[in-house]
């Protein structure tokens, strides 16, 4: 089932530190200044912090759900994503991944344990 920008929102402000922000029309997840997720204002595009070294074998492996952001913004570490195309679980790992990269290595892992998870790096492509 195709999510939707509420369950961004959901699972974005469940993270410690995070807060929403509008922006032009975008709903914007902060720790800091710091955006780790992005929903367009019509609610079709997840734009998400991702690794910008991994982020064209990702695209290559799926390219009917990522896509690279505009090219203003290919100087960071983001990548973007259709809604339509994830589902709750990939949605919620891909938004924590998100945010861990913006936060202390201490506040990822104490949220992650509380969440009964022992969160390590995942694998890289090489």
């Amino acid at each position: 089932m195709a999510v939707t920008a509420l369950d961004v929102r959901d699972i974005a402000l469940r993270l410690p530190r995070a807060y929403e922000a509008w922006v032009r029309d975008y709903r914007k997840f902060r720790v800091g200044q710091i955006v780790f997720a992005s929903v367009s204002p019509d609610e079709t595009v997840l734009g998400f912090g991702f690794p910008r070294e991994e982020r064209d074998s990702l695209i290559a492996r799926e390219p009917g759900t990522f896509f690279l952001p505009r090219p203003s913004d290919l100087r960071y570490r983001w990548v973007c994503a259709w809604l339509a195309a994830l589902d709750h679980d990939r949605l919620t790992v891909l938004i924590e991944d998100a945010w861990e990269m913006c936060v202390p290595k201490s506040v990822a892992a104490a949220y992650f344990a509380q969440q009964g998870e022992v969160h390590t790096e995942p694998p890289r492509d090489t």
